[in-house]
């Protein structure tokens, strides 16, 4: 097939690439020309910005694909501009995101139908909109897909933490500096490799079964905040981390600023159903946490990118609740 990424340089999108050469088809990205990516001689370059609709349709008619893979759409407005430029192609393969669901989840594991509202965040509001416009478009323009991964790390990417993705966090951990997890640290988390997330897309590229369907591509190996830093501070032979717990809302009041991904989504435990992506997409999670986890900071530490551990102000949190539980302690038992 002739394929067609709009994106291709991101962390899920360079894995898509790679595995779609592979697989024998012709793979073409379209970006702004801004990020190197380590991609094969084989995939073709076509500059541009997405936002730019006329730029968009001028794409699809020089290159015809036969499908197209939407890596980078986040708004109804870029949806809509995406099924007007690509009616015509075979297939829309649309990445989107399990943030479409509300949270807390009424159960677990949830399934494709689980309920949206009232949404979790701005951003999970907008990609629920595109799902359903891209929905709207199938049978007519295309057929449409929609893959829902979850927390996807990799080589390429950071490694998420209560307070975000600074690297500094990793310094914190083999330095074995102390370690803020929220809550009690028995929420869960299941972070799925790249690898393992861009295998669903190329394996949905021409399947007629993933037409007009969606499917969560997400982790198999799901774990509690404490179990998944304690898998950190082993992928570094790192000492054993001291975990400091401390209640989310207390955590948003003290850093508002540096807490939106423990508002939408951290403090929540969520496991995904991907028996679907199991039966349609011969989805298979095979790069284990611990492994994923210590191929990601060797290819942070190769590019030199880790921060110093007290360039954020980790201590300064750690060292106020500390000292307010102390005193917390020390008033009632008098």
């Amino acid at each position: 097939m002739d394929v067609l990424i709009l994106g291709g340089t991101g962390l899920i999108s360079t894995g898509i690439s790679r595995q779609a050469v592979a697989a024998g088809h012709d793979v073409t990205v379209f970006h702004r020309g801004e990020t190197d990516a380590d991609l094969p001689d084989a995939v073709s370059h076509v500059h541009g910005d997405r936002n730019d609709a006329d730029r968009l349709a001028a794409v699809a008619d020089e290159h015809e694909p036969d499908a197209v893979v939407d890596m980078v759409c986040f708004t109804p407005e870029q949806a809509e501009a995406a099924v007007e430029a690509f009616a015509g192609v075979d297939q829309f393969v649309f990445c989107s995101t399990v943030d479409v669901y509300h949270r807390p989840l009424a159960r677990n594991p949830a399934t494709e139908d689980a309920a949206r509202e009232p949404p979790v965040s701005d951003y999970g509001a907008n990609k629920a909109d595109c799902e359903d416009l891209f929905m709207d478009a199938h049978g007519e323009a295309f057929a449409t897909t929609t893959i829902r991964p979850w927390s996807t790390y990799g080589e390429g990417g950071q490694i998420f933490h209560t307070l975000g993705t600074g690297t500094y966090y990793l310094d914190r951990v083999r330095k074995g500096k102390p370690i803020i997890v929220h809550g009690d640290g028995a929420t869960l988390w299941g972070p799925c490799h790249r690898d393992d997330v861009a295998a669903a897309f190329v394996a949905a590229l021409g399947n007629e079964r993933a037409y007009g369907e969606a499917y969560h591509v997400t982790s198999e190996e799901v774990i509690t905040w404490e179990q998944y830093h304690e898998t950190v501070a082993e992928a570094m032979d790192a000492p054993d981390p001291d975990l400091v717990a401390i209640p989310t809302d207390q955590l948003v009041a003290a850093a508002p600023d540096r807490t939106d991904g423990l508002v939408d989504h951290f403090q929540f435990s969520t496991v995904f159903d991907n028996s679907k992506a199991r039966r349609d997409l011969d989805f298979a999670y095979t790069v284990p946490f611990r492994e994923g986890v210590e191929r990601t900071i060797a290819d942070i530490e190769r590019r030199d990118a880790i921060d110093p551990w007290d360039s954020e102000s980790d201590d300064a949190i750690i060292e106020a609740w500390r000292e307010a539980t102390d005193e917390f302690v020390e008033t009632v038992r008098e």
